[in-house]
């Protein structure tokens, strides 16, 4: 039989959603289990509050690898409303160019971020082997969650607006100022600009705890919360409306584009909506919630604005920019892999 083979990034939400078919999810102590779009898993364990758990690679070659692990895992406890406490990581590294000082240099860097954030290793696996060229760090992240008060990627229902906290994309603009800040050079950007880029890897930063503890307090009705990473905002869209079964008209202008991100992107041909872009928060929520939780964002001087609105799912997924409404993107491939 032939076999496709498959580009470089995230499985197809189609593909994916077949695999998870098949996994028996018949289980009372399982609250939330796998879902195109879910992030976490939510576990009944007897206790008070319910378990999160989450897991996410670090697949790419970084100098803040340990940073990218913890905050990615990180933002996904904080979408669910919980909070996150525990973590174990798989630390895979390239033979022939290991040495004492990079494991001790990547485990560091691991401790430090995991204190910024209140989280705890508990445990994990260091190995050096012949099957990765670069540091891979694979994390699993435990938290907690009352359980009359977590949320889910899937809960977004038809009238509901999208809020979007924070700007985009954070994460991009920064990879591509620290992984071909030469090209952006010859493009004419300056030494200072692509600093100033790299440098958004820690401020604003790609954590959306605060974002998502924002929320929380601000609203009390809030249906769902996602962030978007690989694939962009509009991919972070797409797979909300996919959890959720809904449609979305999303308006562009709203978005909320990092400057310089927005100018390297043009630079480079690429789209920033489809640029990884974990660093700002989805919020799902009824019309008046969506209106607080701009305002109470907007009086902390955080970046807020309601960009999208939830339509029945027969409706599709469309983006409507400068008088023209056109079927939203989806970037199964992050743009971000056109130019690495």
């Amino acid at each position: 039989m032939n076999s496709i083979r498959l580009p470089v990034g995230k499985l197809s939400p189609e593909f994916l959603a077949s695999l998870l078919a098949a996994l028996d999810a018949d289980d009372p102590s399982v609250i939330v289990g796998p879902g195109v779009g879910r992030d976490v898993a939510i576990l009944d364990v007897g206790a008070e509050d319910y378990l999160v758990v989450t897991t996410d690679p670090i697949t790419f070659a970084t100098d803040a690898l340990s940073y990218y692990a913890v905050c990615v895992n990180v933002n996904d406890i904080a979408t669910s409303g919980g909070t996150p406490s525990w973590m174990l990581t798989t630390l895979l590294l390239p033979a022939d160019e290991t040495d004492e000082a990079l494991v001790r240099d990547i485990w560091q860097q691991l401790e430090q971020a995991a204190a910024q954030v209140g989280v705890l290793l508990v445990g994990g696996h260091v190995e050096v082997t012949e099957t990765v060229q670069t540091p891979v760090v694979s994390g699993m992240m435990i938290g907690t969650v009352g359980k009359d008060s977590y949320v889910t990627a899937a809960g977004a229902q038809v009238g509901d607006e999208i809020v979007l906290l924070g700007p985009a994309p954070v994460e991009g603009t920064a990879l591509l100022a620290r992984e071909v800040g030469d090209r952006l050079h010859e493009e004419g950007f300056s030494a200072e600009q692509i600093h100033e880029a790299a440098k958004m890897l820690f401020e604003p930063g790609i954590c959306v705890m605060d974002y998502a503890i924002l929320a929380r307090h601000a609203c009390t009705d809030i249906h769902a919360m996602h962030d978007p990473t690989e694939g962009g905002v509009a991919t972070g869209l797409w797979e909300l409306a996919l959890a959720s079964g809904i449609g979305l008209r999303v308006e562009a202008e709203a978005i909320n584009l990092v400057p310089l991100g927005e100018q390297f992107c043009t630079a480079l041909g690429l789209d920033p909506l489809g640029l990884i872009a974990s660093g700002c928060l989805l919020v799902a929520l009824p019309v008046e919630e969506a209106a607080k939780l701009v305002d109470v964002a907007r009086e902390a001087t955080l970046p807020a604005a309601i960009i999208a609105t939830a339509v029945p799912e027969s409706a599709g997924l469309t983006i409507h920019h400068a008088g023209q409404t056109q079927p939203l993107p989806r970037y199964d491939q992050d743009e971000l892999t056109r130019v690495l």
